[in-house]
């Protein structure tokens, strides 16, 4: 891919960008603004050359409809004050709008359209609708990574009209993501939570060939305890598990890949109870496991020590607890402490929670805020926005 901090010749030009500024929003109110903060350096890159800057973007899912709960006009007032640069918001619809008569006035940079998901065309991948997206600028730029998993019109087809760069942030997640998959530093690791084995199950086929240890944390690691024999009492776990179990057993042995589970667990009768450490053999009926025990706090710590690479996905324990955070702090301060030896890329919306509490998110190397885009990655599969820039 082109990237448009290679680009010299920017002086002046209308830039067409795409970005994910989908952000949670309450009564109109940002209530997590990590998305946009990720995005600020490319258009301050852009800035530097003097461009003329047109913003698309979208929040939630609008289906094709205007709806105002959805409008781009909070993030657009975020950024005016973020960037202390007046963002104009233009609210009129793409087709009345009279694209000669943008930035009439000299002190506008940026501009700000209306959420690009109020239109059929945009989801529908429309080849015209494209087109005439593409009449707004002289260059595109693709800083959305965690939007290039969808074939949407502002993702792919756009690239058909224009001179098409990817942004500083979409080249950071992709070479983050490279350092995980086909570029790496061994030994890596990798820390897996969640509550579902199936939902990630082809992420970790794809990563056993690569990795030197796979670590289960969360409900999976609930089903891989069972699955060895052991009770989990009333804890979270996914039904019909075994033979996908099985299958990773099987491929890790074929792949010298480690597969680490907890060898203790941290439980309580209820998520808001205190914490109680017992070994696997301990656990009864009525229990709850809510978090990794101490001796596997310390195992996996050890394994940090000695890894060169880690990917986190997905916490330890049930963290908005206080009671059982320990194993995902430990873990979160541990590769923070780390840094200057070990390579780190994280991702998930708890895992990106988690780091916030832990206040180290800005100590790893890598924090991805993707999604769909960050997952299909891993699993192998070729991303449209990523395909079209090439």
């Amino acid at each position: 891919m082109k990237k448009i901090e290679d680009e010299k010749n920017l002086d002046q030009k209308k830039i067409l960008l795409r970005l994910d500024l989908n952000i949670p929003l309450l009564n109109g109110v940002i209530t997590d603004s990590t998305r946009i903060d990720k995005i600020l350096p490319t258009l301050s890159h852009l800035l530097k050359y003097n461009c003329k800057i047109i913003i698309i973007s979208h929040i939630g899912r609008p289906k094709g409809k205007i709806n105002l709960k959805l409008s781009m006009k909070p993030v657009c007032d975020y950024l005016t004050i973020k960037l202390n640069e007046k963002v104009k918001f233009v609210s009129k619809e793409i087709f009345e709008i009279n694209i000669n008569a943008l930035f009439s006035d000299l002190k506008e940079k940026i501009l700000m359209l209306e959420n690009i998901r109020f239109y059929e065309g945009e989801e529908n991948n429309d080849q015209d609708f494209a087109k005439v997206l593409s009449k707004f600028g002289d260059i595109y730029v693709n800083d959305a990574f965690s939007c290039s998993h969808r074939a949407h019109a502002s993702v792919t087809k756009i690239t058909d009209y224009l001179p098409s760069f990817c942004g500083l942030q979409m080249n950071q997640e992709i070479n983050a993501l490279k350092k995980i998959t086909s570029e790496i530093k061994q030994p890596i690791t990798c820390i897996i939570g969640g509550s579902k084995i199936s939902t990630k199950i082809n992420i970790i086929k794809n990563l056993i060939p690569k990795f030197k240890n796979i670590i289960f944390v969360g409900g999976m690691a609930n089903n891989i305890i069972e699955y060895k024999g052991f009770q989990i009492g009333k804890s979270v776990k996914e039904k019909n598990c075994d033979d996908i179990i099985d299958n990773i057993f099987s491929l890790a042995k074929k792949n010298d890949c480690n597969i680490i589970f907890p060898s203790d667990v941290s439980v309580g009768k209820h998520i808001n109870d205190k914490a109680i450490n017992k070994e696997l053999s301990e656990i009864e009926e009525d229990d709850l496991i809510l978090d990794i025990g101490k001796n596997s706090i310390k195992k996996i710590k050890l394994i940090i020590d000695n890894s060169k690479t880690i990917f986190w996905n997905g916490p330890a324990g049930y963290f908005e607890n206080e009671n059982f955070a320990d194993g995902s702090l430990e873990i979160a301060k541990k590769i923070a402490s780390q840094k200057k030896n070990i390579y780190s890329v994280a991702g998930g919306g708890d895992t990106i929670a988690l780091l916030n509490k832990a206040q180290v998110i800005n100590k790893l190397d890598f924090v991805s805020t993707a999604g769909g885009a960050f997952l299909e990655y891993l699993e192998g599969k070729e991303i449209p926005g990523i395909r079209s820039l090439n």
